[in-house]
């Protein structure tokens, strides 16, 4: 089935105790047993399942080509638990540009593991292969990167690490299983916010990671950490993001086209330094997304303005439809300073502004930030 179908009906039938079409979430957190002590409907407690959970994740691996998943209360629990699944004295090799979360994650949490990383350009694949070591055993990868909108090459990634006998994770949050497929690249593991545009509307918290092989050690680790740490999402919330991803397809592909117009109108303008966009041909990664990207580029984009942090600050303080806000993929346009949210530790451009592209008109999106840079 193509992708428009797998949103609405992978994890979804009629009820089948009143034919009901739409879910209803199941928020009971304890399930009774028959009279021989058994559980007749496969569910004990809703840590360890949840029949929203489990069509949830029914859902999201149908949507990545994968054979299972395990969702996650956010995606920083989603990140955590592939960590998580390594074991002290291991590698990770990470983006040097990766988000500031797990960043933060690999710096602050998981190096009193025992847990080492080491951030490179993943873009360059001479660059990776040079930063293997017999202890690495995962390479984390994000494509297009937050917020440079870098684009890293998923197989190549993919066969360093299978050569080195470590695994590839790919947090393709930005891209969406609309636009891009890691494990079909050769990914073992793929990780969402879902939060972002799987959620689509601001308004729940959540993560998810997608397996190729629902039978690795790695992915089994990966649910233990979900089941045994607790970190799963809300019944409620597991009921809002299947409702929501319903209209994923049309939503990411409706956003894209709106970020592709702004992203033109901005390259062409003279208050601009530089767009960070996979859709222009100017990008350095242009080629490589559109052989591993497909039916657009997304819809977040970066630019610089000229003249500093300040300019930058002052066009994101005139903007009228854009909301200054962190967070992306909801249906309203988002601006922000990324530097000042990213805090001391931060690598980003001081005068870089991230957008998250909405379902607003383009022509007024463009037109609000015209007047923006305009002053």
């Amino acid at each position: 089935m193509k992708l428009e179908t797998l949103a609405i009906h992978a994890g979804r039938a009629p009820d089948t105790a009143t034919g009901a079409v739409a879910p209803s979430p199941i928020l009971s957190t304890t399930f009774a047993r028959d009279a021989h002590g058994e559980y007749p409907h496969g569910h004990i407690y809703t840590r360890s399942s949840n029949p929203g959970r489990a069509a949830l994740e029914t859902l999201l691996a149908a949507l990545e080509k994968g054979a299972a998943a395990a969702a996650f209360g956010s995606g920083s629990a989603a990140s955590l638990a592939v960590f998580q699944a390594l074991s002290p004295g291991d590698h990770v090799i990470a983006p040097d540009d990766v988000y500031h979360g797990t960043r933060t994650q690999l710096r602050e949490l998981l190096a009193r593991w025992g847990l080492s990383h080491s951030l490179v350009d993943l873009t360059d694949l001479d660059a990776v292969r040079a930063a293997v070591t017999p202890a690495t055993k995962l390479i984390w990868a994000e494509t297009p990167s937050n917020p440079l909108l870098k684009v890293s090459d998923i197989a190549g990634l993919s066969d360093i690490a299978h050569a080195a006998g470590a695994a590839l994770a790919v947090d393709s949050t930005f891209a969406t299983p609309v636009i891009q497929q890691p494990l079909a690249l050769g990914a073992d593991l793929v990780m969402h916010s879902t939060t972002k545009y799987l959620g689509g509307h601001s308004d729940v918290l959540g993560g998810a990671v997608i397996a190729r092989d629902a039978d690795s050690e790695l992915f089994a680790r990966v649910r233990d950490t979900q089941t045994k740490g607790g970190s799963v999402p809300s019944p409620f919330d597991c009921w809002l993001l299947q409702r929501s991803i319903a209209t994923l397809p049309l939503r990411v592909r409706a956003q894209t086209a709106n970020a592709q117009a702004i992203a033109e109108f901005l390259a062409a303008h003279r208050q601009v330094e530089v767009v960070h966009y996979p859709g222009l041909a100017s990008h350095a990664g242009h080629t490589l997304a559109s052989r591993q990207m497909r039916g657009g580029y997304g819809a977040m984009l970066s630019f610089q303005v000229r003249g500093g942090r300040e300019a930058a600050l002052a066009v994101a303080g005139r903007v009228e439809i854009f909301t200054r806000a962190t967070s992306l993929g909801g249906v309203e346009s988002l601006i922000e300073h990324r530097a000042s949210v990213e805090g001391p530790h931060t690598t980003t451009p001081q005068n870089l502004l991230r957008m998250s592209v909405g379902l607003e008109h383009a022509d007024d999106l463009i037109a609000d930030l015209g007047q923006a840079l305009a002053g």
